[in-house]
């Protein structure tokens, strides 16, 4: 599993497009080709899977049981709008209309990489999801962390 890392700020021009920054690039395993699949995530953004990490995510759902209703929803819900992307000559992504209209991205968006997915927010709506959550931050860390063990065996 990738473990990707950084926040970058993109321009999205008329057609969809954005550059896929060098940093991240540089952290993509080549077995991903070059290949993405975007689909749509939580909170109102999307999430941009390097290939090789869409396969290990998507690999994980052939363990459910497809006749348990909640099963096939949480499958339907994931897979919505998921499109393989490549890059372009350039480097660039061209983001799917719909998928960009549904989360409302425009021309600046941010991509938060992390663990083995990129989320692609419009910069605008990343900025208030942040600053929203800010003061519950210590909270927050507290509820998720606090109960880890920490010590090493």
């Amino acid at each position: 599993m990738s473990s990707l890392l950084g926040e970058y700020q993109c321009k999205v021009d008329a057609k969809g497009r954005f550059m896929l920054p060098s940093g991240l690039k540089r952290q993509l395993d080549p077995a991903a080709k070059d290949q993405f699949v975007i689909n749509r995530g939580f909170e109102g953004c999307l999430v941009l899977y390097p290939m090789n990490e869409w396969d290990v995510e998507t690999k994980k759902f052939e363990k459910l049981n497809l006749f348990v209703t909640k099963n096939r929803k949480f499958y339907r819900q994931f897979h919505n709008g998921a499109t393989q992307l490549g890059l372009d000559g350039t480097g660039r992504v061209l983001l799917p209309k719909p998928l960009m209209l549904g989360v409302g991205i425009t021309k600046e968006i941010v991509l938060f990489a992390y663990a083995n997915r990129i989320e692609v927010w419009d910069k605008v709506k990343y900025d208030q999801v942040m600053n929203d959550d800010l003061d519950d931050f210590a909270q927050l860390a507290e509820d998720v962390m606090g109960e880890l063990d920490t010590t090493e065996e």
